[in-house]
């Protein structure tokens, strides 16, 4: 299993916990996903250019997990597992959150540059979510190394903030990464494709999924057919 892209659910549900007030948009994700990549990537260009974007965390193994399956909220929480066990995946996921809990602490910027060091990490080379891969990802986000292995060493805090994250994300109905949840309250899943850093090509893709998401059309799904997969540059 390469990279895990969504849960078994088919649809999304509108939050109303965002006010219009609150001028950032929610972006929910897992290292595990390669879209998450993705849509980060093409946060960060914009976010660059000065729109606001707020890292949250979503459970992909938490979503698919057996004992979830036809739950309204979740009963089987990645963030009461021990470190140690469950699958490849489990380990590797709680891993990278945790460490992106901890990145955090050091400010929004150190939490976007770890984020984004390891997923290319994952994604663009291929490397596995292991303790090697966050400690090399931390050191290209240049965060204070003292200070990041003293917030890893707080356990219960970072499962705390993780699990306020997957609380979040399981009362607005995530289902896949990266879910967007704009200011005014709309979200939902966007299955990105190709990958772009160019800030002229993140702002056209990124108009188009809010003016997809707010037409009074009331799209819910777009999907395309399984034998016209999307056209590639």
């Amino acid at each position: 299993m390469p990279g895990m892209t969504d849960t078994q659910t088919t649809g999304s549900q509108t939050t109303d916990t965002q006010t219009a007030g609150a001028q950032t948009t929610d972006v929910f994700i897992d290292f595990l996903c390669p879209y998450a990549w993705r849509g980060v990537e093409l946060a960060a260009a914009l976010r660059a250019e000065g729109e606001a974007f707020t890292l949250r965390h979503f459970s992909l193994v938490q979503g698919n997990h057996a004992d979830n399956a036809g739950q309204a909220t979740p009963v089987w929480w990645l963030t009461d597992q021990p470190a140690h066990e469950g699958s490849e995946y489990q380990r590797g996921s709680l891993a990278a959150f945790l460490a992106a809990q901890a990145a955090a602490r050091q400010g929004e910027d150190a939490a976007w540059a770890f984020t984004l060091a390891l997923f290319r990490a994952r994604h663009e080379h291929g490397q596995p979510l292991t303790a090697d891969t966050i400690q090399a990802a931390a050191v290209q986000a240049a965060l204070d190394p003292e200070r990041f292995a003293a917030d890893l060493s707080d356990d219960a805090g970072l499962r705390a903030a993780l699990r306020s994250d997957l609380h979040d994300a399981a009362e607005i109905g995530v289902f896949g990464t990266p879910t967007f949840v704009l200011p005014t309250g709309e979200a939902a899943y966007y299955r990105f494709e190709n990958l772009t850093r160019d800030p002229a090509q993140a702002r056209a893709w990124w108009d188009l999924y809010v003016t997809v998401l707010r037409d009074g059309a009331g799209v819910a799904t777009i999907k395309r057919a399984r034998n016209r997969p999307a056209r590639r540059a």
